[in-house]
């Protein structure tokens, strides 16, 4: 392994604005809004803002899941944020997710609203506000839990790790790249063994915790993150493949993944959704390109 020693940190860290990659213009060290920009609200009792990000399509998939189910109240609109252009720091959405990453939603369907931010904290409200896709036993239910908290504190080895490094950082880095993929696989592993017994992550029932990991796991197997299936051989995970693909074909998952996405094929993405009909009539390719 080749090594770069030309950098050495210094005593005090100081901010470099101009620090290169993908998301520079988005990165800084400290909190709070950048701007005042108030967020839009449409006439559902759910209000989601969010983009399709791994992490934001879990909660698109979520309403889809339900409303598939026959659940009215999980009757949603879903507005777009785009962190590349910092809509992440209005004070709108700073109001809601402090944090300033997507999703983030408020639920207007009590007396008052109600704020959710953290995928994992939506998916957990979503499931126990409709009793959906989350085990009532204790057992079954904390095994579910067991997976979602998983997922949950892994995808950053995957996302601010592997992906960071193998895809949008400015210099490629071996050690770190090496690094990381040996997590990514490692965590592929953990998977593959624990689904060549079971179904789904709880057992036999798909739940909160299986729409989690695939959004980042399943569709890095599928060909769809990074561009890395190749690199990571990922055709070594067949029980891993097994599962994401079972879930792929869900119509809702297949929905929700649409929802709020800007990149990919035109009839791929909706931009905004606000009625079920519009995924049939606002898709890009019927509305027109890709802005």
């Amino acid at each position: 392994m080749t090594t770069q020693s030309d950098y050495t940190p210094p005593r005090v860290w100081q901010w470099q604005k101009e620090s290169g990659g993908k998301f520079a213009g988005t990165n800084r060290p400290v909190a709070g809004a950048t701007h005042e920009k108030a967020l839009p609200v449409g006439e559902h009792p759910f209000q989601l803002y969010s983009l399709a990000t791994p992490n934001g399509v879990k909660a698109s998939i979520m309403f889809e899941e339900l409303l598939a189910l026959g659940y009215q109240g999980a009757e949603y609109d879903a507005w777009l944020i785009n962190i590349g252009d910092g809509d992440q720091f209005g004070s709108g959405f700073v109001d809601i997710n402090p944090n300033s990453k997507i999703p983030a939603m408020v639920d207007h369907s009590g007396s008052e609203p109600v704020r959710v931010f953290e995928s994992g904290s939506m998916l957990l409200y979503l499931a126990e506000k409709f009793g959906e896709f989350l085990p009532t036993e204790h057992v079954s239910r904390t095994e579910a839990l067991n997976w979602l908290f998983w997922q949950i504190g892994s995808a950053p080895y995957l996302g601010g790790g592997f992906g960071h490094f193998y895809n949008y950082a400015p210099v490629k880095i071996e050690y770190a790249i090496d690094r990381f993929t040996m997590e990514t696989k490692r965590q592929l592993d953990v998977l593959d063994r624990h689904l060549a017994d079971h179904d789904y992550l709880a057992g036999d029932t798909y739940s909160i915790a299986d729409i989690a990991t695939w959004a980042w796991y399943g569709q890095l197997v599928l060909g769809r993150l990074y561009d890395a299936a190749e690199f990571l051989q990922v055709q070594e995970y067949t029980h891993v493949l097994r599962w994401a693909n079972a879930i792929d074909a869900r119509p809702a998952v297949q929905r929700g993944r649409m929802v709020n996405r800007t990149f990919g094929e035109p009839e791929t993405q909706l931009h905004e959704r606000h009625d079920a009909r519009d995924f049939d009539t606002k898709t890009q390719d019927k509305i027109g390109g890709n802005d």
